[in-house]
């Protein structure tokens, strides 16, 4: 998905004069070639993530619109206060791209792991939350976020589904149905896993490329009628971020929502990507077993 940015990214400075990329040294040397091209509208600013964030907002102040990117945890966490007030006080729009999600790099260690970054742009208004499953999904995405005006978050990762889905920018999917079965949303790259451990069960599952705005409309017309209402979320984040919204969306009638994702215990074991997803319960063994015994 990185990789795809970056050529995406490029692509589009060419077409679109009003966009500009700002840096903090990751995947700068992916860049070289649009550097080359339109050194005034590719920044480094070196390992400065603040300054990364209070950048891309001066920039949007001159009326252009800014991608910034660098990884997740140095791209929400560290400079909130400056997301918080540079981009959402300054009333601004901006692309803010990230890479090495979770769990992506477990090497890397703490520093370079950011399973609550949703959770915390939740607590601001107005941000679009994309996390995208696929390359062509985040391609999709991306070109949209940078058509737009407002404040949009592309979450990417190496963690993948086989195949790109159909999607459209704000909507959940229906990749298998069931009449009267329970729900299960499965959030980007979690698809796959979700899909081989609901096989043979009667639950309909949605997929969510786009998990801000919620779409309630789509959860609340796939649950039956009159029924209770049992839905399961499947974030590749912080468990429970998204099961506010599934409650909101459910409000006026009897319901249950179950929130799986990545533990707030943190491991300390680095081993690789798949043994984290294991540990946090999401492969697709694991997944089965805890939402059939829920069921």
């Amino acid at each position: 998905m990185r990789d795809r940015f970056i050529s995406t990214t490029t692509a589009l400075l060419d077409e679109d004069p009003r966009l500009a990329v700002v840096l903090a040294d990751i995947s700068a040397t992916g860049f070289d070639r649009a550097a080359a091209a339109h050194p005034d509208r590719v920044l480094n600013v070196g390992i400065r993530e603040q300054l990364l964030i209070g950048a891309a907002g001066g920039i949007a102040l001159t009326g252009m619109r800014p991608i910034a990117h660098t990884f997740a945890s140095f791209l929400i966490e560290r400079p909130f206060e400056q997301v918080k007030l540079d981009l959402g006080h300054q009333g601004v729009g901006a692309v803010l791209v990230s890479a090495l999600g979770s769990y992506d790099w477990p090497a890397g260690g703490r520093t370079h792991m950011s399973p609550a970054d949703i959770a915390l742009l939740d607590t601001l208004p107005g941000w679009t939350v994309h996390v995208p499953g696929h390359a062509d999904e985040a391609e999709l995405l991306l070109r949209d976020a940078a058509a737009g005006e407002g404040l949009v978050y592309v979450r990417l990762s190496a963690q993948s589904n086989a195949v790109a889905r159909p999607i459209t920018p704000g909507r959940f999917l229906t990749v298998r149905e069931s009449g009267t079965g329970p729900v299960v949303i499965a959030v980007g790259p979690v698809l796959d896993d979700v899909l081989a451990a609901t096989e043979g069960l009667d639950v309909t599952v949605l997929y969510a490329a786009t998990v801000r705005p919620f779409d309630s409309a789509a959860l609340r017309a796939a649950l039956a009628d009159g029924a209770s209402a049992d839905v399961v979320v499947v974030e590749p984040y912080l468990a429970g971020t998204s099961t506010p919204f599934a409650s909101e969306a459910l409000a006026d009638r009897p319901h249950r929502v179950l929130g799986l994702g990545v533990a707030r215990e943190e491991l300390r074991h680095y081993g690789s990507m798949g043994e984290h997803i294991a540990a946090h319960g999401l492969d697709a063994r694991s997944l089965r077993e805890r939402i059939s015994a829920w069921l």
